[in-house]
């Protein structure tokens, strides 16, 4: 009987001797920390309780902040000028309106004349950008037949291993060669007011091609009107309907749009910002009132191990 009172107290000095010498071992492993505060993540930290005025106070100031930056945003994108006009179903001739993809591919005339009104003014540089839309440009062997080597030096026209399928034709290497350059948007604007040309900037087409989008939904840079629009003015559009989106069922938009300090025309910071806010506004009322109505007593946080001893051990 003697034997199995003293047992279990052998066996726990045992296992106490056993940790200690453990212990010892690992602190002398050259892979072991540094028996530092700083290496022990031993050093004062700040460590709020979360008692219900701090977090009241969290949500009443995310709320404060984030409501005003979300109206100041609705603003800015709402006062972005933009005219968005499409026109792929509008230029197919009438008796080619179940024919697109054959009219588009035929060597007919191509040219298209459109109409836009100006609802606002708008003030310069106005911004054209084409918009295309179920264009998959995200595709990997879509993204990757390109050669970076071909387009940053002339010399390097050979440089085609990378633009597999269309790399080469008759023998000779493609240039600009892979599938991004192959599908360039090759639909041209031209622009008119009261029988006056509107001149656009220099454009780099290809450049701007060459940087894929990640949605199917997309707008790229075509140039720049560097005068101001006056509402009700009437803009003359010829443009050619050369690209072909008939074959899978894309979209084709002339977008014109000014710009605010914030970009674009774009609601969804702001109704994101706002939202946020309200909802943490929203929640600091709730707790509040939960707070007013039923309290809870809460713990004694000098009992805590960091009140304690400020090294948190």
């Amino acid at each position: 009987m003697y034997f199995f009172t003293l047992f279990p107290s052998k066996v726990y000095l045992y296992w106490l001797y056993y940790m200690e010498n453990t212990n010892k071992k690992i602190k002398n492993d050259s892979f072991c920390p540094l028996d530092s505060r700083f290496t022990q993540q031993e050093l004062p930290a700040c460590k709020p309780i979360l008692t219900p005025k701090w977090v009241i106070s969290a949500f009443l100031l995310i709320g404060v902040v984030f409501i005003p930056i979300g109206v100041v945003s609705l603003f800015a994108s709402r006062d972005v000028v933009e005219i968005v006009d499409r026109y792929e179903a509008d230029c197919i001739p009438s008796n080619y309106s179940r024919k697109e993809v054959e009219f588009i591919q035929s060597s007919l005339d191509k040219t298209c004349h459109r109409t836009i009104r100006v609802s606002k003014h708008m003030k310069h540089p106005i911004y054209v950008y084409y918009q295309l839309d179920n264009f998959y440009q995200n595709h990997r062997r879509y993204v990757k037949s390109r050669s970076d080597q071909q387009l940053r030096d002339k010399d390097s026209k050979d440089k085609i291993s990378t633009c597999e399928p269309e790399d080469s034709s008759n023998g000779s290497p493609i240039v600009p060669c892979g599938l991004i350059a192959w599908s360039l948007f090759n639909d041209t604007y031209s622009f008119s007011r009261n029988k006056q040309k509107l001149n656009l900037s220099e454009q780099e087409d290809l450049i701007v091609w060459m940087r894929t989008a990640a949605l199917p939904t997309f707008r790229k840079l075509y140039g720049r009107i560097e005068v101001d629009l006056n509402a009700n003015d009437v803009i003359e559009v010829v443009l050619k309907n050369n690209y072909n989106t008939y074959s899978f069922n894309g979209k084709k938009k002339l977008v014109l749009s000014t710009t605010s300090w914030l970009g674009g025309k774009n609601d969804f910071l702001g109704i994101a910002y706002l939202t946020v806010g309200g909802l943490c506004f929203f929640l600091a009322i709730v707790f509040t009132l939960i707070y007013l109505v039923k309290p809870r007593q809460l713990g004694d946080p000098s009992y805590l191990s960091w009140n304690r001893n400020p090294g948190g051990h």
